[in-house]
């Protein structure tokens, strides 16, 4: 199971594509859709938001294609950097990212890349929560039906509470990448 945002986090964006990839053909693997794989997918489709895509770590990604964006692109060189990426994207990459879904719902356990709203139901929430929900869903201290797993927002070291646990420990700026293990009730955090 990965929680999402395999993108804009360094220089190899691209590889580490082909890494999941890889990984997914040789064993059974859960890839949840993070925010930044959605704002990939929507610039795609809406090249007016180059600006998010730029602001969440873009440029990294079009090095790790091959493409070499200015500093401060231009619309003009933004139109034409989003053409140029919409054809460098390989077509088991764009399979990748359009196969990524939102939520992992596994016993007592939903995994999602952010969190979750509370008040509704779990097989209600909405795509842009489950991608992007911060403080609302993390000073929430009631349960929520399932334990949520999530990532999201970086912390020092896994945040273990009574309704969720947060593993992102920001691997792309301390290096450090949390692994959980879940065997019937026990949780081990690596």
């Amino acid at each position: 199971m990965f929680l999402g945002d395999y993108i804009d986090r360094g220089p190899a964006s691209s590889q580490v594509i082909d890494m999941l990839i890889e990984r997914g053909r040789h064993y059974e693997t859960i890839f949840l859709k993070g925010n930044h794989e959605a704002i990939l997918v929507d610039l795609l489709r809406d090249p007016d938001i180059f600006p998010i895509f730029q602001q969440y770590g873009g440029l990294q990604t079009l090095l790790s294609y091959g493409l070499v964006p200015s500093v401060n692109p231009s619309r003009e060189e933004q139109q034409a950097l989003i053409k140029a990426l919409a054809q460098k994207i390989p077509h088991p990459h764009r399979r990748f990212f359009d196969s990524l879904g939102p939520k992992f719902f596994c016993g007592d356990f939903l995994f999602v890349h952010a969190g979750v709203r509370a008040g509704i139901p779990l097989s209600q929430q909405k795509e842009e929560d489950l991608l992007w929900i911060r403080d609302e869903f993390l000073s929430n201290d009631k349960s929520f039906d399932k334990f949520i797993v999530h990532g999201r927002t970086p912390v020092p070291k896994p945040d273990i509470r009574s309704n969720r646990i947060n593993i992102d420990t920001g691997a792309y700026a301390t290096g450090i990448l949390t692994l959980l293990t879940i065997r019937g009730d026990q949780m081990l955090v690596i």
